[in-house]
């Protein structure tokens, strides 16, 4: 069992997947993270975009059980499949129906300049594939599958920041 974090301004004890935009790094699910100030620095962006306050979502999640039942893909570096992946959920084909479980970098602030310039054509696969790998992953776990969610995914508690 693991810690799983998701910022925002709403409390979440009941979570929906395919609740938010389409478009996403890994497609229209349910998005957390395991690193805690990863999730408050995203709630605390959110609650000034919103004008609303902060909060953090803790949850219990039993990743070995659920990665064993269901399909699951983890991409572990900022490498030409995690770029292939995260393009093709943004442009809208749905390359996330094969999968249950998706995790892997955030395409952030910190990247998505080389992710848009490799998209418009700007920056060839190998150019884009070299700027990535100066970066570190952050760590982001989409659960695409309300199953998932009900059986694995265990509301603890909402913290205002």
């Amino acid at each position: 069992m693991i810690l799983l974090y998701h910022g925002g301004t709403d409390k979440v004890a009941r979570p929906v997947c395919k609740f938010g935009r389409p478009y996403l790094d890994f497609g229209p699910g349910f998005y957390l993270t395991d690193i805690r100030q990863q999730a408050v620095d995203w709630a605390k962006r959110q609650a000034v975009d919103r004008r609303l306050n902060p909060m953090l979502n803790v949850y219990s999640f039993k990743q070995e059980d659920a990665i064993v039942r269901y399909r699951y893909l983890r991409f572990e570096a900022y490498d030409e499949a995690w770029l292939d992946f995260i393009v093709d959920c943004r442009q809208g084909r749905d390359v996330w129906l094969d999968y249950d479980i998706v995790e892997g970098g955030v395409a952030n602030d910190r990247v998505i300049d080389t992710v848009e310039l490799y998209t418009l054509g700007f920056l060839g696969k190998s150019e884009a594939l070299g700027r990535l790998s100066e970066h570190q992953p952050n760590s982001q776990i989409c659960i695409l599958s309300q199953e998932v969610i009900e059986e694995y995914l265990e509301f603890l508690r909402a913290e205002e920041l």
